[in-house]
Formats: structure tokens, C-alpha cells, sequence
């Protein structure tokens, strides 16, 4: 079977079964702040697991794109290495909720591998939990009798808490699991060795296949376990292993899913693939890891996640650069190539995952841009190695991990090109550097969560906040504290509130809540899943009594203006530049408003003018919104709402429209009731973020009034300056030419007082072991000339070695110059050697190894520098 097949097969299989098939959900997380990324099929149904929503059907099955390289999941480093680990892989699941438990999932799970899919039942092990002392649970003898029914006892196995008892988190639902695991071995290989002793040994023929967790308990805040009311069923199976298993192979990758990216490297490279597992090949391991990581970089970034030095977007830039990094020093490829297999994905999974199709252009190209860019990082560091000093042949772990850290330069590869040096490096100096940054990273992030405290029964909020500003009738549900970096803070549910949660771009509400005559401020309120969660500053003495709940009426009211005003720049920006406009992050408050979206080139004024004028064109004509809170979602499609990829929609959404014929997008957060109260549209700034994606910041209402005051003010200061003058564009060109003619003037001062001195430096230059040292403080106030004098003196003396020092405008600088014989007879590199001298002006700076400067803000520390220099030379 094709892996389509398998699929398909697998999702009407339990169409069959009375389940509803549901898309896959984003592989970017955005409403759970303990997920960067989709790590499991269950994550998308965590709400109906905590209780916090009702599910659409009892029964669900989908296919889910997941993601494991972070945290607990953290397959990063063995992918490519072995036959089965993944970055992103498809979770084949079924659910059920509150409906059938351990005898179904077992029977249908059975019934579909073997008499559907063919499985030979003979290779077939299954796992079940043994109990565990501490948390007080038994073996699980329910699931294995159910298993007796269709494999002997012994193919049953018991395995610890470790490996068969699954848990969301450190709190929440949980419980034992049972784990199918199929035997690929030869028949000759399994006489010698049963399977159930590889089992769960990470043997790469006996492999686990589909995992069966029985959720029937919570885990509360002090570690115990409670029963849960009602018992789901939350199954996960590794489509990529299905696919090997049915196709007859022993290697994930040798399943149609991936050899198509296999044949086109071996193809572009003129290298064979040997399938070798042994860790002797490298470049089949480098073929694996760019037909892994194309998959993992090319879906993140079509939900919306860019590549970048912080959170998840540094998570995708690292999977991006490791496969950069393989395919630079294994596959002898030195140009951008993984942007190359972008459409082979893209047209592969069309029908299953369409959003990649969709952006393959925009996809393609923010991919060739970082790879552009850490093929420019790699050739640095390169050069920062072939000039780095070694302690009797060892490449200290202090300069590898800078080399890591501070520059991206991988370790394996410094290791690589020690290696070719002759040098050793100090891994175990690395390890202790690479870990003392995970702790702080990990102490920073540490967050602790408190059990909830029941106040009054009920788990769901109902959200009024389209319609008031304020309720008087709401009542605690439950609160809990939360501590996190060294804070504490204290999270509220209420039954009814006002009050918008952070989501969509658009900030959360602040306030207050009113509890007889105590007034408790509402710092800011978040989403959490499908939880409306109210920070507030204190706990009340009782909680006895409504609450009456009030948002700060006028921060909304001015987040509502810019909320509705990005609406009218997207559609003004797909007017202006083109329908390939996406949005691709916002950010929305009272202040003003940020928009990303994505657009290979700066923008023109010509461009901005034009986005403005529409943007206001539409306020001035006072578009009434157009509300759709609930509609089914084909029916939004065939309105033509834009609707952004990386979202997640149910069934029904909200559309907002402002004309029918201009704007029409699903959107969850506040609005004007018509455009006139926006008032005034001003765009501030236009700039790149990241390859393919710009950004506009704008403000308006009454902050974009304060802007235009404040420049018609500084005009007329200016028009002061100039007497008033009827033409002050004229006047401040006319003053820019003096001073431009005045400059040159000074310059040609300059150059002649540098060509004086120069005649006089050359009898302060020393020869010490055939190297013409200079170290001076020179008379000189402009760098250009400063530096012109430089070059000069070195071509006329050679073999030299200068450092001079001067003032310029109240500020020190120091420049470095180095002719090229000192620089291969000695190895020195002017761009590092004057970070050091620097730090005696308290400044900082670089360059290249003939050449270099620095700035500070001592001028006093110039001769300490200067002594520095000399006595680093002498």
C-alpha cells in the first residue's frame, strides 16, 4: 500500500466506527503556554481531557502533525542517526471521550493492524502497566485479560510507571497505557532471540508501533492520584512506522514518504545511498537528516512560525542550521539547498496537509534566506577557528562554546576541523559551559502550578465582552497560584466576564472586580486552552456575594480602534502590493498597532502613502461593522473571509466585515461599531523582521493625533530657526550644502595636518623581531583621515603593526593595522585582538585580521591601551 492508502484506510476505518474525522490542528501551539509545539495527537483535545470544553463528537480520530525536539520530547539528536526518529511526524489517533475505554480500543486496534492492514499476528507484542508502589496503583490486569483474547500470555508484557503510564504534564489527567510493538526480524533472527526480550530495549527491529493510554486518573498539585468522573481513551500511532511495516521495510525511511527526497539528494550530489545505520556513513546520515528536517522547517513556518533567536522560532532556526550543517560538511554542498525539496513535500501531502501548497513560494523563500545566512555564519567562524590559539594542541571548551554560542558555529564541526588541525578539543570544558546555560535557561522558565480551589461549582466562562464593559452578576468559580521566576501570581475563573483574554494579536483587558466594598485590580487577563484566565492582584477576604467586573473602558476602546484598523490595512496592503499579502503576527493594544506580513521587498514611500490614504479613505466613510459571530465556516469560506494559516477553526466561527467588497476576515477579537471612530490612520514605521516577512507599525485615534501635533510642532520650531521662512524645505537644503562645503573643507585640513604627521611617525616606528611597531596618540580629530594615514604609512613601510589612538568628537577610538606577512607569520587577526585593547576606553569593537577598530567613552584610557597593544607585541 501506498502511505495515501494507509491513511486513508486508517481514517475510514474508524469512520466506520461511529468517529468523527477532524483535521489536523496547527503544529504551532498558540492558547497553551506549557506547549511550543503539537508533541502528541492528543494535545489539540486537552479541554475536553481537563473538562474545560464539551467535545464535538465522543468519538474522534484524525491524523496530526507533531513535533519533537524540545523538552521532554526531544528526539532532536538521533534523527537521521537511526531508522525510526523524527522531528515532525504524522500521529495516526483515535479518541474517545467519556464514551467507550479499554475493550473497544483494544478490539478495533487489533482488528484494523491485523485483518485490515495485514499485520502478521505472530509478530505482535503488546505492553501493559505493572503498578507502581508509590502512587499506590496495580498492575493493570483489565487491559491484559482483554489482550488474552487475542495474543498468548506470553506476548503480554509488564513494564514500570516509566514506560507504560502516560501523563499530560506534572498535574492533570493521566493514566496506565498499553503499547502494541511489532517484531520485523528475520525468521532466523527471531529463533535465536524471542522478542520479548527487545522489547522496549530500542532495538530498530522490534519496535513500538501504537500506544493505547486509558486515561482514568488526575494527578493533583501534591502528586496524588484521584479517579477521574468519567475515563477516555487517547490512542497515537507513528504513521512513518506503519508505513515501513506495511511496505516491507526495515527503515522509516526507505517507506515511500521519504524516498523521494532521498533519490534527489543522491541524484543533485552524485553520492549513493547505502541505507547504512552503522554510524560509519556519513553522508547517508546527512541525506536523512535534510529529508527529516525539510518536513519539520517547511510545516512550521506555513503555520506561522518564522525562524528567529528566541522561543520556537529558535527551535526552527536550529533544525534549519543542523541540516545546513550536515549537508555543508558531509554532502560537499556549499550553496542554499534545502529550499530545493520544499516542493517535492509541498505536492506530496497537497491533498492531506493543503497549507504548504498554498505559501510554497513564501515558504521556499524565507528557507533560502536562512540558509543564506548560516552559510555566511559558517564561513565567519571558519575564520574565527583558523585564528584561535591552542594550549599545547587542545581548542579550550571556553572557545568552542563561544564559538557555539555567541557566533552559531556547531560543535561538531569545530571538533571536525580541530580534528583536521591536528588539535583536540575540550569537550568536557563545552559540556560544563552548554549546561551551566541549559540550568539558567531552565531556572528562568521553572513555573510551578498550585491544585485550583473550588469556589463555586461550574467549569465554563461565558464571555460578554463584545456586547458590555461591565457585569455585576458574575461569581468565582475557582482560583490557584502560580509561581514562576521567583513571582507569584494568582490566576481567577468567573462565570460570566467582560473581560478579553490576550489572543489574536490583541492584548488582554485590565480592570477591576468589585466584591462588596473591596476592589481587587485585574493586572491582565490570558487563555489558557479554552480557559479565561484573570490575574488580579490579591485574594478577597470572602468570596461570598456577586462580583461586579469592570474593563478599563477606554483602553479597550482605543485597542478596539487599532484592532479594526488592522482589518483595513490588510486588505489596503493586498490592494497596494498584491493578493500574496498574508498576515504573519500582529500585535494589538492601546498604544498602537504592529502588523507582519509577508513581502519580499521594502516598501516605497510611494507604496505607504497609498496603503494611508486607503486606510483613511475608508474610516472617513464610516463603515458600519458587520458582526457573523456564529456561522458554519464553509459558509464564512464562501463569503471569501481571508482566513490565516496557523489558526485553528471549529465548525462555526466569527466573521467580521467591514464592506463586504473590502474586508472579510474570521476574527475572535473587539471592534468599532464603524469605522469613523478610528478617527485617524498613521503609519510609523516599515521594516524587514525576517526573510520574506515586513512589519508595519501604525497608531491612530487619539495617539495618531498626538503624533501629527507633535510634527507640525517641531516644524514650526524649525520654521523659527529659519526666521519663518515662506520656504523652509529650501532653507534646510541650502544650510545641508554649507555644511557639506564647510566639511570638505575641514577635511582637506585634516588630510594635510595627517600628511605632516605621517612624515613625523615614521621615525617613531620600532623594529622588534623584523615587525615595524607603532603605537601612538595622534593629533587628529576625523577617523576618515586617521585611518587614510594608516593605510598610507603601512604601504610605504610594510611588515607593520600599528595601533593609534584619537579624539574624536569628545569620544576615544582606537584602529589596528596589520600588513599581511605579519598576519601569516604570526597568526594574528587585528578584529579580535582589539576587543581587549578596547576595554581600557570601557567600548568595544571589530573588524577584519588586517584591520580593525573600536569606539569607546574613555578618552583618558587611549595610552593604557596603546601600552597594552606595544606590550602584547614586545
Amino acid at each position: 500500500m501506498k502511505s495515501a492508502e494507509i491513511r486513508q484506510s486508517f481514517l475510514d476505518y474508524f469512520k466506520s466506527k461511529g468517529h468523527q474525522i477532524v483535521p489536523s490542528a496547527p503544529i504551532v501551539v498558540k492558547d497553551d503556554p506549557t506547549l511550543m509545539f503539537t508533541n502528541a495527537g492528543m494535545n489539540p483535545f486537552k479541554d475536553y481531557f481537563l473538562g474545560n470544553e464539551e467535545p464535538t463528537s465522543s468519538r474522534i480520530s484524525d491524523t496530526q502533525k507533531c513535533l519533537r525536539v524540545s523538552g521532554k520530547h526531544n528526539d532532536l539528536e538521533e534523527v537521521g542517526r537511526d531508522s525510526y526518529h523524527h522531528t515532525m511526524f504524522e500521529m495516526l489517533g483515535n479518541w474517545s471521550f467519556g464514551d467507550y475505554f479499554k475493550n473497544e480500543s483494544i478490539e478495533y486496534a487489533w482488528d484494523l493492524l491485523t485483518n485490515v492492514f495485514g499485520v502478521d499476528k505472530e509478530r505482535i507484542y503488546v505492553t501493559v502497566f505493572g503498578g507502581d508502589k508509590i502512587d499506590g496503583t496495580t498492575p493493570d490486569e483489565e487491559a491484559a485479560d482483554i489482550w488474552k483474547q487475542y495474543v498468548p500470555a506470553d506476548r503480554i508484557l509488564y513494564f514500570d510507571k516509566k514506560d507504560n503510564f502516560w501523563e499530560m504534564g506534572d498535574t492533570g489527567p493521566c493514566g496506565p497505557c498499553s503499547e502494541i510493538h511489532v517484531d520485523l526480524r528475520t525468521d532466523e533472527q527471531r529463533k535465536i532471540k524471542p522478542g520479548q526480550e527487545l522489547v522496549n530495549m530500542d532495538d530498530p527491529m522490534v519496535i513500538e508501533i501504537w500506544n493505547l493510554v486509558f486515561i482514568q486518573y488526575n494527578r493533583k498539585a501534591d502528586g496524588q492520584l484521584e479517579d477521574l468522573p468519567n475515563k477516555h481513551v487517547d490512542t497515537g500511532m507513528g504513521f512513518e512506522r506503519l508505513c515501513m511495516i506495511l511496505q516491507g521495510k526495515t527503515s522509516n525511511y526507505d517507506s515511500d514518504l521519504f524516498q523521494p527526497y532521498i533519490d534527489k539528494i543522491s541524484k543533485d550530489t552524485a553520492i549513493p545511498y547505502t541505507s547504512d545505520y552503522s554510524g560509519d556513513s556519513m553522508t547517508d546520515i546527512a541525506m536523512r537528516v535534510l529529508t527529516d528536517h525539510v518536513r519539520a522547517v517547511s510545516f512550521t513556518i506555513a503555520d506561522g512560525e518564522m525562524p528567529s533567536n528566541t522561543g520556537a522560532g529558535y527551535v526552527i532556526r536550529r533544525i534549519l542550521r543542523r541540516a545546513v550543517r550536515y549537508y555543508y560538511s558531509f554532502l560537499n554542498i556549499n550553496e542554499p539547498y534545502i529550499n530545493t525539496l520544499v516542493p517535492i513535500l509541498a505536492n506530496q501531502l497537497k491533498d492531506v496537509f493543503p497549507e504548504l501548497n498554498a505559501q510554497l513560494d513564501f515558504v521556499q523563500k524565507v528557507i533560502l534566506e536562512e540558509e543564506k545566512s548560516f552559510l555566511r555564519t559558517l564561513s565567519d567562524g571558519l575564520k574565527k577557528l583558523d585564528v584561535l590559539k591552542t594550549d599545547d594542541g587542545t581548542l579550550s571548551g571556553k572557545d568552542a562554546f563561544e564559538l557555539y554560542d555567541t557566533y552559531g558555529f556547531p560543535f561538531d564541526l569545530t571538533r571536525l576541523v580541530a580534528e583536521e588541525k591536528g588539535w583536540r578539543v575540550d569537550e568536557e570544558g563545552f559540556e560544563k559551559a552548554l549546561q551551566a546555560q541549559k540550568d539558567r535557561s531552565r531556572a528562568d522558565a521553572e513555573k510551578h502550578a498550585g491544585d485550583w480551589v473550588v469556589v463555586n461549582e461550574g467549569s465554563e466562562t461565558e464571555f460578554v465582552g463584545y456586547d458590555v464593559t461591565e457585569v455585576d452578576d458574575a461569581q468565582a468559580l475557582r482560583y490557584r497560584i502560580i509561581s514562576e521566576k521567583g513571582s507569584e501570581f494568582i490566576q481567577l475563573l468567573l462565570s460570566r466576564t467582560p473581560f478579553y483574554p490576550e489572543g489574536g494579536g490583541q492584548v488582554g483587558d485590565t480592570g477591576t472586580l468589585k466584591l462588596g466594598s473591596e476592589e481587587i485590580k485585574v493586572l491582565d487577563t490570558k487563555r489558557e486552552n479554552k480557559l479565561i484566565i484573570h490575574y488580579i492582584d490579591r485574594l478577597p477576604e470572602s468570596w461570598e456575594g456577586h462580583i461586579h467586573a469592570r474593563i478599563d473602558e477606554r483602553k479597550r476602546a482605543l485597542t478596539e480602534n487599532n484592532h479594526s484598523a488592522t482589518h483595513l490595512l490588510h486588505a489596503a496592503l493586498r490592494e497596494v502590493l498584491g493578493h500574496h499579502v498574508q498576515q504573519k503576527g500582529s500585535l494589538v493594544k492601546d498604544e498602537l498597532l504592529r502588523f507582519d506580513f509577508s513581502h519580499f521587498e521594502k516598501m516605497t514611500d510611494e507604496e505607504i502613502q497609498k496603503v494611508e490614504q486607503i486606510v483613511n479613505e475608508k474610516i472617513r466613510a464610516n463603515i458600519k461593522l458587520k458582526e457573523d459571530r456564529s456561522i458554519p465556516i464553509e459558509e464564512a469560506k464562501s463569503a471569501g473571509a481571508m482566513m490565516l494559516f496557523g489558526e485553528k477553526y471549529g465548525d462555526s466561527v466569527r466573521m467580521i466585515t467591514f464592506d463586504p467588497n473590502y474586508s472579510i476576515e474570521l476574527c475572535g477579537g473587539c471592534h468599532v461599531d464603524a469605522t469613523g471612530q478610528i478617527g485617524y490612520f498613521k503609519i510609523t514605521s516599515e521594516t524587514g523582521i525576517a526573510a520574506g516577512v515586513r512589519r508595519i507599525t501604525a497608531i491612530s485615534s487619539s495617539h495618531a493625533e498626538q503624533y501629527i501635533n507633535d510634527q507640525l510642532s517641531t516644524l514650526t520650531d524649525i520654521s523659527k530657526l529659519f526666521k519663518n521662512s515662506k520656504n523652509i524645505l529650501a532653507s534646510v537644503e541650502a544650510l545641508q550644502e554649507e555644511n557639506k562645503q564647510l566639511k570638505k573643507a575641514l577635511d582637506k585640513v585634516q588630510q594635510s595636518k595627517a600628511g605632516d604627521i605621517q612624515g613625523s611617525l615614521k621615525d617613531k616606528v620600532e623594529t622588534v623581531d623584523g615587525v615595524n611597531v607603532l603605537a601612538e596618540k595622534l593629533d587628529l580629530t576625523d577617523s576618515k583621515a586617521a585611518k587614510t594615514l594608516l593605510f598610507n604609512l603601512e604601504k610605504e613601510i610594510g611588515d607593520a603593526a600599528f595601533m593609534i589612538g584619537i579624539e574624536a568628537n569628545s569620544k576615544p577610538q582606537l584602529m589596528l593595522m596589520f600588513s599581511k606577512s605579519i598576519i601569516e607569520q604570526k597568526g594574528v587577526h587585528a578584529g579580535n585582538m582589539i576587543r581587549e585593547f578596547a576595554k581600557h576606553i570601557n567600548g568595544g569593537g571589530g573588524g577584519q585580521d588586517f584591520f580593525a577598530s573600536a569606539g569607546g567613552t574613555k578618552v583618558e584610557g587611549i595610552d593604557a591601551a596603546l601600552k597594552a597593544f606595544k606590550e602584547a607585541l614586545i
